[in-house]
């Protein structure tokens, strides 16, 4: 197998669904003289309503869409929105939902991460999306960032009718990602998922801190995981700072690489040197059993890709990628067909 491997360098060391609100200007978001279209939707996962935004171009033939969620415990107005901004400009229509049991999607009880859940919730969208009319179908491409770049990897695995993929600083092995915690860390998070599966059997929960300082128990305690957090989430957002303790329990057991050789279509893997919440060595590790496979390492910890100038290098990197690989009026997509 072979996969490019490119190093960027910073400066510094329901199945179908319901569609509930259109708005034919640019989003809140947008930047001053974007020209695209958002639709507020709703999709069936497995009996509960999820919610999404479809972020269209203004004009031009019906084009691929990117389908986009999140990471570990957060939602779609954290950052993505800006990513989708940009591949709209680009002439690309992007998909972004929220799992069930956070931020705008319904389900009890809340902020709950299960790898097994959250790939039906993907699967749900996948069917949403294909069962639009103003996107074009065989264009379908998967992006995913840190967990849920993991997802879009196991979803690749599983079938071949995917233009493109896009893998973010991706957990690609649940080992490799817990390997790193200090010993006391896993061991309250551990107790902690134990005893809320317990409590789960009594109709209780217990919850624990999605992002944490280090030695806490949190889920993520690593690159300055608290102030990160802050970052990523806007004012306002439907989002708390917790998660259902027995999530702990899902991570260590979740590897995604294992599928890597069966992946056929194209991926982009952009993943950080100085990762320390899923290391970058295991998505090296990873970038080499997938048969179409380009890496791009940045010189950057968990959460920079997502700001500032190292979001500028990594978003260049991933448009650039779509334009070679799933170029816009490539295929029969004339509005309407």
């Amino acid at each position: 197998n072979e996969c490019a491997i490119v190093v960027a360098v910073s400066d510094r060391p329901v199945s179908a669904g319901l569609d509930v609100r259109m708005s034919t200007s640019s989003p809140a978001w947008a930047s001053e003289g974007a020209s695209m279209k958002t639709l507020e939707c709703q999709f069936e996962s497995d009996g509960t309503t999820c919610a999404g935004t479809l972020v269209h171009p203004d004009a031009g033939p019906d084009p691929p869409v990117i389908i986009i969620a999140h990471g570990f415990g957060a939602i779609r107005e954290a950052r993505l929105p800006a990513f989708a901004e940009r591949f709209t400009a680009a002439g690309y229509a992007a998909f972004l939902f929220d799992y069930r049991t956070f931020g705008g999607s319904e389900g009890e009880p809340r902020h709950w991460v299960h790898p097994g859940r959250q790939l039906e919730d993907w699967n749900a969208a996948i069917r949403y999306v294909r069962s639009r009319p103003d996107i074009y179908p065989e264009g379908l491409i998967l992006w995913g960032t840190s967990f849920s770049g993991g997802h879009v990897l196991h979803l690749a695995a599983s079938e071949d009718a995917f233009a493109a993929v896009i893998a973010q600083i991706p957990h690609v092995s649940g080992p490799a990602t817990v390997r790193p915690v200090p010993l006391s860390t896993v061991i309250k998070t551990s107790l902690a998922g134990i005893g809320d599966t317990l409590a789960s059997l009594f109709g209780q929960t217990i919850y624990r801190p999605i992002s944490g300082e280090p030695g806490s128990c949190a889920a993520v305690t690593g690159d300055n995981a608290v102030e990160s957090y802050r970052r990523l989430i806007p004012d306002g957002a439907a989002w708390t700072n917790r998660v259902l303790s027995r999530s702990f329990l899902q991570v260590p057991l979740y590897s995604p690489r294992r599928g890597a050789c069966r992946i056929s279509a194209p991926v982009l893997m952009v993943t950080a040197r100085h990762d320390s919440v899923v290391p970058a060595s295991a998505a090296v590790r990873t970038a080499r059993r997938i048969p179409d496979c380009e890496l791009n390492i940045l010189d950057a910890d968990h959460f920079e890709p997502y700001f500032g100038e190292m979001f500028e290098r990594n978003i260049a990197l991933q448009i650039e990628f779509l334009r070679r690989r799933v170029p816009v009026g490539a295929g029969a997509n004339e509005p309407g067909n």
